[in-house]
């Protein structure tokens, strides 16, 4: 049986694979904010139902079918998020957080109705497709961190780190969302990055622009 517990570990350890870091045990345990011992019982349930599979080194890999399972929610999740943002109005910064209480309530019925109303093939509010992509991936598609970019270019944002709310707030607050163009200024001796976002000059830190990706604007 499949229990929301585990559909969370796996779409949890779909999205810390797609973040470009090995996944163990403490990494689990600090994406669910939950105790290492929790994160023990919780893998010994998942290799016995052949889910997931543990390495020597403790590296933590999804099988095929602890994949498809863990790619269902994400396309559930991304389905609800954008029914919140595009239907009802939710702001961009807010959904995840709903999406994540109403993806496990919602029946596959409605699921394919979402699918229907909206497509599978879109963006969630934060720029994100349906199923996570890997650093790799997205570097493929000629998008760069805002950490990456040089001074003197232009930018536009594509996509942002989803699963922090405070951060989310924060970049709100900035004006720094997906579709937003910015030029960067200069990147300061402490890390620091001095933006010019829709005609606001903004300081934006270190940390922040490693969530953020971006494309060079034309």
């Amino acid at each position: 049986m499949i229990t929301v517990s585990k559909e969370d570990y796996l779409k949890a350890i779909l999205e810390a694979e797609c973040e470009g870091e090995p996944v163990i045990a403490a990494r689990l345990a600090h994406w669910l904010a939950v105790s290492a011992p929790a994160v023990t019982m919780a893998l010994r349930r998942l290799k016995r139902d052949r889910l997931v599979a543990v390495r020597k080194d403790g590296r933590v890999e999804l099988t095929a079918e602890g994949r498809k399972i863990a790619g269902q929610l994400a396309m559930r999740h991304h389905l609800i998020e954008r029914m919140l943002h595009e239907i009802f109005g939710m702001a961009w910064y807010q959904v995840h957080d709903e999406a994540e209480r109403l993806e496990h309530a919602v029946s596959s019925d409605f699921e394919a109705m979402l699918a229907r109303k909206l497509g599978r093939a879109g963006r969630c509010p934060h720029g994100n497709p349906a199923t996570p992509e890997s650093p790799g991936v997205k570097r493929k598609r000629g998008l760069l961190l805002l950490s990456e970019t040089q001074p003197g270019s232009r930018y536009a944002v594509r996509s942002v780190y989803e699963r922090d709310r405070r951060l989310l707030e924060f970049l709100e607050q900035k004006g720094i969302r997906p579709g937003a163009r910015l030029r960067v200024h200069a990147r300061n001796y402490d890390g620091t990055l001095s933006l010019a976002v829709e005609s606001r000059r903004v300081e934006l830190g270190g940390p922040a622009a490693d969530r953020i990706w971006v494309a060079k604007a034309k």
